[in-house]
Parts: structure tokens; C-alpha cells; sequence
């Protein structure tokens, strides 16, 4: 197993964004496509390593940047909070434009060379898992799967829903407190709507970022847990299978 990355350069209007992409080059031939959609902060080395990952089980992942980079060429993230608030609000509040982005990141994943351009399954952590469910939501080219890990589930209120063609899986702490049980409730009423293929599940006495071995700060309700953390992983390889083998 030869794992390789090298970054992925793309545009949407005057913005430039750049993706990594991650591939077993000991293999020929094309392969599903996993992009990862980072959290409020930005691409980073946690949505990198899980392309990585993704690409020791025989997937091209494709670690999305959704903020894209600066007038020097340099990536936006941020390492505050109030510094990735200022990066993500304006998407949350203008999905169209979040929406366009996200197709930009999936269309040039479908152009790379190792890509089977039809199996494409989307997944994201926090922010990210809004803009997994976003790509769901607009019926992406390609899309087969859309799995949010403790994301954000507000619709983004872009006219009439059509019927969401990907499978669709939501991994979430119960006890998240930046999606409560109403806005849980709101989801599952959407995607049923939506005519989707959809799953939840909910993990108990688990709060946000239950990824992240990094999160340890119980006053925001953003705390790693290591059980759900491995429920979920697992929980996604077998939706994997389910979606593009």
C-alpha cells in the first residue's frame, strides 16, 4: 500500500479553493470517491488524516476546503472561536452560496483521474456535517451517500425540497446542545418528506464533536467520546458498503 496526497486546486466564481486528495497509488483503476467536509475551523489535518484513512480501505478521499484561500493564496481557517465563527457564519447564513461551493468541491473531485465519477459519498464533521447534508439536499452529481458526524440539521430554506436521491446517515450525540432534540425531530421530518433512504443514530450521554480527541470543553457541551466515536466509524464503514461496493 502506497498512500499518496497531493492538493486539488478548483474555483467557484472569483473564489480559488484547494482540496487534498488522498489515494492508494498501488492500485490502478478508478474508485469511490469520499469527500470529507471539515469543521467550522477549516481544512485541516483531522478531515486530511480521515482522507487518508478512507484511502487505506480503497477509496479516493478528498479532503474539501469550503472557505477557500486568501488574496495571498493562503488557506482561511481559523484557530479561535470567534475567528471560525467569522468563517463560517456567513455560509450559514447564505446556504446558495454554501451550496456552491460544495458542488464546485464535488465536481472537481469527479474530474480527478482515480475517481469513479458515480459513487460519490459525501461525509463531514460539525460544520461539515451541515454541508454533507447540504449536498444531499441539492442532489449532487454523483452522490450516492451523505453522512453527517454531529452536524448541524437546519434546512437551508432554498425553495421547494426535491426528493433527495442519496442514502442518508446522521451520527449524533443526544446530548449535543448545537442540535437539540427539536431540531433531531426537524431533521427526520425533513428527510421523510424528502422521500429520503435515510438513518439516525443517536448516541446517549454523548455531546458535540464526539470525534475529535481534542474537544474536552464540557461548559460548551464539546466533549470527545471515545465510544461513539468508534460506533460511528464503524457505522460508516458499513453504510460504505452498503453504498458503493
Amino acid at each position: 500500500m502506497n498512500i499518496a496526497t497531493r492538493p486539488v486546486s478548483y474555483s467557484c466564481g472569483d473564489e480559488r479553493f484547494e482540496a487534498v486528495a488522498a489515494c492508494d497509488e498501488s492500485t490502478s483503476g478508478r474508485r469511490p470517491v469520499v469527500l470529507v467536509c471539515h469543521a467550522w475551523g477549516g481544512r485541516d489535518a483531522f478531515v486530511e488524516e480521515k482522507a487518508s484513512k478512507l484511502a487505506e480501505l480503497g477509496h479516493l478521499g478528498v479532503a474539501a476546503d469550503v472557505y477557500g484561500l486568501d488574496e495571498r493564496g493562503v488557506r482561511r481557517t481559523g484557530s479561535t472561536p470567534e475567528e471560525c465563527g467569522a468563517l463560517m457564519t456567513p455560509l450559514v447564513e447564505n446556504r446558495g452560496e454554501l451550496r456552491a461551493r460544495l458542488l464546485a468541491a464535488v465536481e472537481a473531485a469527479r474530474a480527478l483521474p482515480e475517481a469513479d465519477p458515480e459513487r460519490i459519498v459525501a461525509i463531514g464533521y460539525c460544520f461539515g456535517g451541515l454541508c454533507a447534508l447540504d449536498l444531499a439536499r441539492a442532489n449532487a452529481p454523483g452522490l450516492v451517500g451523505a453522512v453527517s458526524f454531529h452536524g448541524l440539521f437546519m434546512p437551508p430554506a432554498l425553495g421547494a425540497q426535491a426528493p433527495i436521491a442519496a442514502k442518508v446517515l446522521a451520527c449524533h450525540g443526544w446530548d449535543d446542545p448545537m442540535a437539540t432534540p427539536d431540531s433531531v425531530l426537524g431533521f427526520a421530518k425533513e428527510m421523510t418528506e424528502a422521500k429520503a433512504d435515510w438513518q439516525l443514530h443517536a448516541y446517549g450521554n454523548t455531546k458535540h464533536a464526539f470525534t475529535n480527541p481534542d474537544a474536552n470543553d464540557h461548559e460548551m457541551g464539546i466533549v470527545y467520546n471515545a465510544d461513539a466515536d468508534r460506533r460511528s466509524w464503524e457505522a460508516l464503514l458499513d453504510f460504505l458498503k452498503e453504498c458503493v461496493s
